[in-house]
Parts: structure tokens; sequence; C-alpha cells
């Protein structure tokens, strides 16, 4: 009779080499988040394909099977709750994982393509969570995916067409909520599946996640990943379920009731991962808010492995002291900017001509970064890294505030409250 124990060690073995260095088996390292977005995949594909058994995807009967699930189903409301919060917390996670790449330079080198992919992947978890967000067919989703879709408006020539092609139609309706369910539930997971097998099979041609290294001499100890690395992995995977299925239990999955397109919500808030950018439409120009920043910001991320030269050591979050402080000093500058902009923007300065639509302001924080950037090249000597590294924290912490602020500071008429 075979080995059932071989069969296993075989299979992890087909993900994990034989050794692995022993820094790599350290959790602050990685924070066990590329892990953990892989294990979220599966628990929402395992929960998706349950749900799917009841699910009907037409504005006649969506809803009422919501309902169904929540009402009648055994276990229904559970199974839905824990792909809520799954797909939430996946956002989030990949998220995190990419800013822990990022500020540890491990999309440098030869890793470059695999940050690629990786970004690729980012988007399609977002492109996943915002077709699933319309399924309930209830006035929180019909209308917060009918104010991201129009956002599209605003890109040049082309826009209009976007929209349309988008919701297949010029409104949200039967055939929007078919090619939202069967991107969803077909293509994009499939997709999702295929780039994560590029991604973790580069990982292992790379020789792993990145270690830090004093020097390139410095011999690098090497160890079993059985049990050191698995056990360790099995130990995040049961914390992070218990997370999961704890938040399933005490919090519903939001549903309200159901979409009416002649009845407008006051406010229409898009999903929370939109709403930084639909709170930028409130201080910046639309053309700027919703198509030359996100488009610049992409540009960035795509070309960041091209920059030569930036990490010094990689696996090290911040390579001087004098790193570390600038990074703490640039997140309580946004920290303190932005909440003081939204004010003044709200107050004052939309009412004065020249801040009109937020053009100039644009520039002058444009501008800004330049010249921080600047600043920090000649005047503190810091190298590359640290230079890309506070940039990204001041770009990272505002668009947070400008995501909490969407969510919890915008009332009627998308008025600030307090």
């Amino acid at each position: 009779m075979p080995n059932k124990k071989n069969k296993w060690n075989n299979l992890i073995l087909h993900l994990h080499p034989k050794l692995i260095p022993e820094k790599a088996i350290k959790y602050t390292l990685t924070w066990g988040l590329g892990g953990m977005a892989a294990l979220q995949f599966v628990l929402l594909a395992f929960t998706g394909i349950l749900l799917r058994f009841v699910y009907v995807p037409t504005p006649e009967s969506a809803y009422d099977s919501i309902l169904y699930m929540q009402n009648e189903m055994l276990f229904g409301n559970y199974i839905r709750n824990i792909h809520h919060w799954s797909g939430t917390l996946l956002v989030l996670i990949v998220f995190l994982h990419m800013l822990r790449v990022l500020f540890t330079g491990a999309y440098n080198q030869k890793r470059g393509s695999n940050w690629i992919i990786g970004v690729c992947l980012l988007l399609l978890v977002i492109a996943s969570n915002f077709s699933g967000y319309l399924l309930p067919w209830d006035q929180l989703a019909y209308w917060a995916i009918t104010v991201s879709t129009s956002m599209l408006n605003y890109v040049p020539l082309i826009g209009e067409y976007l929209n349309k092609m988008v919701i297949q139609g010029s409104e949200v309706g039967d055939a929007t909520l078919l090619v939202f369910y069967n991107m969803h539930t077909g293509l994009l997971p499939l997709t999702m599946v295929i780039l994560m097998g590029f991604h973790f099979w580069k990982i292992r041609k790379a020789g792993g996640v990145v270690i830090p290294q004093e020097n390139d001499e410095e011999e690098i100890k090497k160890i079993p990943v059985i049990p050191n690395l698995v056990t360790r992995e099995f130990v995040v995977a049961l914390f992070l379920l218990a997370f999961v299925f704890l938040l399933a239990t005490f919090f519903d999955a939001p549903l309200v009731d159901e979409a009416n397109p002649l009845v407008t919500p006051n406010p229409s808030k898009a999903p929370w991962y939109f709403m930084g950018f639909q709170e930028l439409i409130m201080h910046f120009h639309p053309l700027i808010a919703i198509v030359i920043i996100p488009v610049s910001i992409i540009f960035i991320l795509f070309n960041l492995p091209k920059i030569k030269d930036v990490f010094p050591k990689q696996g090290v979050w911040f390579h001087t002291p004098s790193g570390s402080k600038l990074a703490k000093k640039t997140a309580l500058l946004a920290l303190i900017l932005t909440p003081v902009y939204i004010l003044l923007d709200e107050y004052l300065l939309n009412s004065v001509l020249i801040f009109k639509h937020g053009i100039l302001s644009f520039i002058l924080l444009v501008s800004f970064l330049f010249l921080k950037g600047f600043y920090l090249k000649r005047k503190l000597k810091a190298n590359k890294a640290e230079i890309i590294q506070t940039i990204s924290i001041f770009v990272i912490i505002t668009f947070i505030v400008l995501t909490l602020t969407g969510i919890y500071l915008r009332g009627e008429g998308m008025k600030l409250i307090f």
C-alpha cells in the first residue's frame, strides 16, 4: 500500500523546493501574504461554486435567490458571508502583498516580469470583486455599479462607448447582470488561475522569496522545507480561516432593498475600493481623477522594474535609519495635508475661480511630489530606493484618507458630515 505521507510530501515539494534558506521562514520577511492570498482564492472558489447552485442571474430572480440563500438554504447565509468577507480580504491582502514586494525591492532584476504578473493579478482581483458586487441585485449593488461605470463617461472620445460596452446598454439591466455573472464565475477566475500558476512558477524559478544578505559572499544556510516552512504556513492558514469564519459568524454580508432603477439613494456611492476615485472627483476635474491619475499609477507600476540599481540590498525594508525616518515623516505629512486640503477645497477653494475643478491643485500636487523627490536626492542624499519608498508612502496614505473620507464622511449630496 502506497505511503500516504510520502504522497503528501511529494505534493508539498511541487510547491516548494526541498531545501530553503533559513532566513526565508522568518515571518516578518513576507508576513505570509502570498500564501494567504492563495488560500482566500481557494475559499472564494469553493464557496462560489456552492452559491452558484442556487443563484439565478436575472433581475427578476437574483434578489429572491439571495433571500433564499439567507433564509431557506442550510448554512446559505453563512456561506455567503464567508464568500463576501473572503473577497474583501483578498483585495486587502493582495494590495498589502504588493506593498511588501515594493518596499523590499523584490520586483527588481530577474523578478521584474513576475512583478508585472502580480500587478495584473491585483487588477483582476479588483475586477472580480467589482463584477460580483452587482450580483445581489439590491439598491446598494445596483447604484454602486451605476456610479462606478458612469465614471467611464469622463474618458475622452471613447468614454460613452466604454460605459455602454461594460454595462451592455445605456443603463444597468438584464444584460449587465448576465455579463457580470459570467465574468465573475468564469472568465476572471480562470484567468487568475492561469496567472497564479505562472506567478508561483516564476517565484520557484527565481529561487524563492528574496532574503536579505549583507554581501554576495555570505553563506546561505539551508533547512528542509518539511516541517520548518510547512508548519508555519499551516498555522497561518488556520488563523486566517478562523478570522474569516468569525467575521462570517458575527457580520452579515450587506443586503438592502431590491434594486429599483427609479429610486436613487442619496448618497449613491461606488464600491469601497473605488471610493478613493469617487472622492477625487470631488476635488479634481473628472479627467484628472478618472483617467490621468489611475493611468499614471498603472503605467508607473508596470515600468518600475525597468529602473536599474534601485535597491542595494533586496529583502530589506529600509536600508538606512534615515530611510525609516523619512517614511514615518512622510506618512505623518500625508495624514495632515490630505484632510486639510479636503476641508479647504470643500469650504473655500472650490469657490475660488483659479482653483475651480482642481486643475491648479493637481498641478501643485505634481509639483510638490517632484520637488520632494528632488529635495530627497540633492539635499538629503537619499538613494533611489528611499525616494521611491517615500513618494509611494505619500501617495498611498493620501489615497487611503480619501477612501475613508468617501466611505464614512460623505452624506446626502456627497456633502461632508461630522
